[in-house]
């Protein structure tokens, strides 16, 4: 069974940082590329970032760059977001899923809160 177990999350002031996490088990993790995916309260999912399956390539929405590191473990099958410089505005649920091609996802963890106020 595919599972993705999301952590990390929390309230943070505006400025601050926090770094997500995600266990996976269930699949080859090494072999699958990973992306982090966000939804604010009333608003669609919005793609952050994505890793391919070496950790060697990265992508981030434009929004988040410099400011957002994602990376992977494969040893120890997990993803993780850094995330740096946070706005109030990225207050959200950050979910990892495993990518399944352009904008396709096709598991998902349960999602992280990540809060940002002062």
């Amino acid at each position: 069974e595919v599972q993705l177990v999301d952590s990390g999350g929390g309230l943070v002031q505006p400025g601050g940082s926090l770094r997500l996490s995600c266990a996976a088990s269930g699949f080859t993790f090494g072999s699958i590329m990973m992306s982090w995916v966000r939804q604010a309260p009333g608003k669609a999912p919005e793609w952050v970032s994505s890793i391919n399956t070496k950790g060697d390539t990265t992508y981030y929405r434009d929004s988040v760059k410099g400011r957002f590191m994602i990376s992977r473990d494969n040893a120890n099958n997990t993803l993780y977001l850094q995330m740096n410089s946070l706005k109030p505005e990225e207050t959200a649920v950050y979910y990892c899923a495993t990518q399944a091609g352009i904008d396709a996802y096709e598991y998902w963890g349960q999602g992280t809160q990540v809060t940002v106020s002062s």
